[in-house]
């Protein structure tokens, strides 16, 4: 069943302008079946472009059983676009996102969630931002929240299937120039808040960017203050400010990349193991489980049918 409620003052939809929108009013205007509809197109062009490349601006996840991850890390704004299934987002009172609709994301905590199938799968496109990309706002207002959603409307969805089949040709260099384009559109559509979802980047971030440049690299304090331009002893105070530490930061960089490459790829577990730092894929297992609440395989599993 879609379940959305939205609580937000004004927003347009299909050239319809719709005020107070609750408890799932905007799918009186676009029924079940145009919705479902609509996403299938994508979902289509998404599996193609899938089969071409894998050198794409954005994430495809999917899975044909319920996945429940805990301690997600977002490291930078994401954009998350259910297109099939449900997400959910949180512990007790969860944020439901359904097919058709759309949550974006700070890069300010991490995030339980789970994601389950209805009618065949769970299938969601994921856009991960850089921080230079909100640079195309006037001015970036203070965080103040760490989420908003909304419906995916038809000029939304235009412009996601525009970018998929874009993705196809165009080099990646051009890349934040779609990105920045994304953002400016929810801006218009009537999301002002997302000129301000991003966090400033913290001392956590800069070094989870750095860790991520070559996960198989250990780097020690004595090259990262070097790197940062900062002593030793203000980078560990640095740290314990924000309550972390380098070894945190390391592995939620090497586990975070891991749970991408099991979510999006088919790769053998062992072989993400070596590309995320860990020579022994049991380590890589154990670590996981404790992170994230369930093991790589188990994850895995939730992709396949039985």
């Amino acid at each position: 069943m879609l379940c959305f409620t939205i609580s937000i003052n004004a927003i347009i939809i299909d050239n319809v302008w719709l005020r107070g929108i609750d408890n799932c009013q905007y799918y009186k205007k676009l029924t079940l079946k145009t919705i479902i509809h609509t996403m299938q197109q994508l979902i289509t062009s998404l599996k193609q472009v899938l089969d071409t490349t894998d050198q794409l601006p954005f994430s495809v996840y999917s899975s044909v059983k319920e996945q429940r991850i805990l301690n997600v890390p977002i490291i930078k704004p994401l954009l998350i676009c259910v297109l099939d299934g449900c997400k959910k987002l949180g512990e007790g009172n969860e944020t439901t996102c359904p097919a058709g609709s759309f949550v974006f994301l700070s890069n300010s905590a991490n995030v339980d969630m789970r994601n389950i199938p209805e009618s065949s799968e769970y299938f969601a496109l994921l856009i991960e931002f850089d921080f230079k990309d909100f640079d195309s706002f006037p001015s970036t207002k203070a965080n103040t929240q760490t989420f908003f959603q909304g419906p995916i409307n038809s000029t939304f969805q235009q412009t996601l299937q525009q970018l998929v089949e874009w993705s196809t040709f165009a080099p990646a260099g051009m890349w934040p120039i779609r990105r920045q384009e994304i953002l400016q559109l929810i801006y218009y559509m009537g999301y002002e808040q997302v000129q301000s979802v991003m966090e400033s980047p913290s001392l956590s971030h800069k070094l989870h960017s750095i860790f991520s440049a070559d996960l198989s690299e250990d780097l020690h304090l004595d090259i990262l203050s070097s790197k940062l331009a900062m002593s030793e002893s203000t980078l560990r105070r640095k740290l314990k400010s924000e309550g972390t530490s380098l070894q945190m930061i390391k592995d939620r960089a090497r586990l975070g990349h891991g749970l991408h490459l099991v979510q999006s790829t088919l790769q053998p577990i062992g072989r993400i193991a070596e590309q995320c730092g860990y020579q022994s894929q049991s380590r890589f297992t154990d670590k996981f489980k404790q992170l994230f609440g369930i093991t790589p395989t188990d994850l895995r599993k939730t992709r396949m049918p039985d």
